[in-house]
This record gives structure tokens, C-alpha cells and sequence, in this order.
């Protein structure tokens, strides 16, 4: 089977089997677990902050950074299209209960500083204000784009004037520096937090990344603790992470095979085939005369798994698990699934 469907699907590799065996432990939530605080300090040293916090997953830490920057009631400026809005359950009004104001980011889903101007809601007796930017790159829903830095800078610049604190949804911010060909920091400096993801395209089998100020972390740490996240000995989880940061150049390895693979594609009668930038593949398959979920499933039929990502788009995401020879493999098995 050649699953296609996202980079979450990777297995962790040897290298991070022994790393989760033989990791020293201790209990986290007294910040006793050695193994934890490596990758923590590693984490931040990374992104270029100052502390950063390890948790279970990246929904957690998106809603776990908005808790802390807002106060509830207060308004968070999200792209309507963004990962925080779309697919954490509503956590924004849930978790830190905020209001959402939704801003359209066009084909590459990045807010404007004309937006942030004309949607910011200053504090007064009957309204409780703009409280958080989010921010996301690369964009998931827009195809994996990864944002320009004069447009992260631009929008963040025009939140910072009007002391509006920034928080980028970085999952997969790796990719974004791997296809701008710029350090992570170049992207991460612009923003006063950034969760990204250890366990995409980077390859550990679980765990994201927080990271920001000191006083940030901390208040951070606490809030881990409000959603259930405080864990024990879990360095067995975090080992892998480390091993996980060394794998930032192999990106550009599924990123070549997300090109192939659209090349590919493009062949496809019917199919119309967004030119990738980084390991995410969108097509359109209404000109083929059929629905996505029936292409899926004669896809399903030839070994190939891809995911629905819409009424006429199916996605594809290439990872550290799907080699070149299955992704030349894969293209004719595309094609015969949808020839008559």
C-alpha cells in the first residue's frame, strides 16, 4: 500500500525506536524528566525563542497559546480557511472563549495588513477587542504554500502596532523553510509563538512543539496542565522528538517527490493539478466525471491511499515513508483508476 493520504502516517524509524528504549526519565510535570527538557531546549533553540513546551499534539498547542494570549470574550483574527478555525472543534470559543472574526486570505491564505487595520476592534465599554492574530504556514488548506516572509512580516507588523500578539500555527513550518530556502528563525521572528509539529514530516510518532518568551512557556505550562496535558515520565514519548529535529533537510526530499508526483498527475485526464511547494498535492477531479470519494475508493482498490479534501478535490501529501519508487509506481495505478 502506498499511503498518500498525509505525513502524519509515518512510522518512527530505528533510530527513534532505541531513542524511546534507552531515554532517561523522569516525571514531567514536577519537571523532573531529563529527556523532556533537551527537547525543549533543543525546540526553542530551533524556532530562535527563549523556552518552549513539549505537548501531545499541535490542536493542543494552538489552543493552549490562544488561552494564554487572550482574555475570554476578546476577538481572535483567523483565516477562514486556517487549521485553528476549521478543524480544532471550535476550540478558540471552547477552550479560551473567544470570538471569532474570520478573515478571507485569498489563494494563499495570509491575511492582509489593510485586514488586520480594518477588523481590529479596539477595547471600549461595550466591546471586549481584538485579543490574538493566528497566523498558519505552510497553509494546509491552501495546498502547503508556505508564506512569504515579507507577508508574515507585514500582517504581524500591523497586529504588533496596534499591541495585538501574533501566534503562528507552524506545523509544518520546516517545509516553509525548506521551500523559501531561509533559516526557521528568518519565518519564527516575526510572531510571538509558533507551535510546530514533530510528528509530520519530521517523522516522531507523536508530539508538537510550543514555543515563545519565558513567561509565555510558563503561563503555557500551566494551561497544559488545565487540558489534561501534564504527563509523567514521558521522555519515552520525547526521545523520538530529538532524533525528529534531525531530520529538517529531509524535507526537501518529499518536496522533490510532491513535484514528481504532480508532474505526474498532470497527465491525468481530468485532473487538474495544483503545482505543489512543498509536499501537499491538491487535484481537482470534477472534469473527470467523478466524485472524489469514488476515485479514493478505485485508488483504495490499487494500493494507493489519498484523502478527500473537498466536494471536488482529493489531496495528496508525500512524507518520509513514501519513496520516489513508489511515487513513479503510484502515478499509472492514479491513472487507470480513473479511465473508464
Amino acid at each position: 500500500m502506498i499511503d498518500l493520504r498525509s505525513d502524519t502516517v509515518t512510522k518512527p524509524d530505528e533510530a527513534m525506536r532505541e531513542a524511546s528504549r534507552d531515554a532517561e526519565v523522569g516525571d514531567d510535570v514536577y519537571g523532573e524528566d531529563p529527556t523532556v527538557n533537551a527537547l525543549e531546549r533543543r525546540a526553542a533553540e530551533a524556532v530562535g525563542t527563549e523556552a518552549a513546551l513539549f505537548v501531545p499534539t499541535g490542536t493542543m498547542g494552538n489552543q493552549i497559546a490562544a488561552h494564554v494570549h487572550t482574555e475570554p470574550g476578546q476577538e481572535a483574527l483567523v483565516e477562514r480557511e486556517s487549521h485553528v478555525y476549521k478543524y480544532e472543534l471550535g476550540g478558540l470559543a471552547r477552550h479560551a472563549g473567544l470570538q471569532v472574526r474570520p478573515l478571507d486570505g485569498g489563494a494563499r491564505g495570509v491575511p492582509t495588513p489593510e485586514q488586520v487595520e480594518s477588523e481590529y476592534v479596539e477595547e471600549d465599554l461595550h466591546r471586549p477587542g481584538t485579543g490574538l492574530l493566528c497566523l498558519e504556514n505552510t497553509h494546509n488548506a491552501k495546498g502547503g504554500v508556505a508564506i512569504a516572509l515579507e507577508a508574515i512580516e507585514a500582517v504581524a507588523e500591523a497586529a504588533r502596532e496596534r499591541d495585538v500578539p501574533v501566534h503562528l500555527d507552524g506545523a509544518r513550518v520546516f517545509n516553509a523553510a525548506v521551500a523559501l530556502d531561509v533559516p526557521v528563525t528568518e519565518i519564527t521572528r516575526h510572531v510571538n509563538s509558533v507551535m510546530f509539529c514533530l510528528s509530520k514530516g519530521l517523522g516522531a510518532p507523536v508530539g508538537s512543539m510550543l514555543a515563545g518568551g519565558e513567561a509565555f512557556v510558563e503561563r503555557a505550562r500551566r494551561a497544559r496542565k488545565l487540558f489534561g496535558g501534564g504527563m509523567r515520565q514521558v521522555g519515552i514519548v520525547a526521545a523520538p522528538g530529538l532524533r525528529a529535529l534531525e531530520n529538517v533537510d529531509d524535507l526537501e526530499t518529499d518536496h522533490e517527490n510532491a513535484r514528481v508526483l504532480a508532474d505526474g498527475l498532470a497527465g491525468v485526464d481530468g485532473f487538474d493539478v495544483q503545482e505543489p511547494e512543498t509536499n501537499i498535492v491538491l487535484v481537482g477531479v470534477s472534469a473527470s466525471g467523478l466524485e472524489p470519494d469514488a476515485v479514493l475508493e478505485r485508488l483504495r482498490e490499487r494500493n494507493v491511499l489519498a484523502t478527500p479534501f473537498g466536494p471536488t478535490t482529493i489531496r495528496f501529501c508525500t512524507h518520509r515513508n513514501v519513496s520516489r519508487d513508489d511515487i513513479e509506481r503510484a502515478i499509472p495505478r492514479v491513472e487507470a483508476a480513473t479511465s473508464p
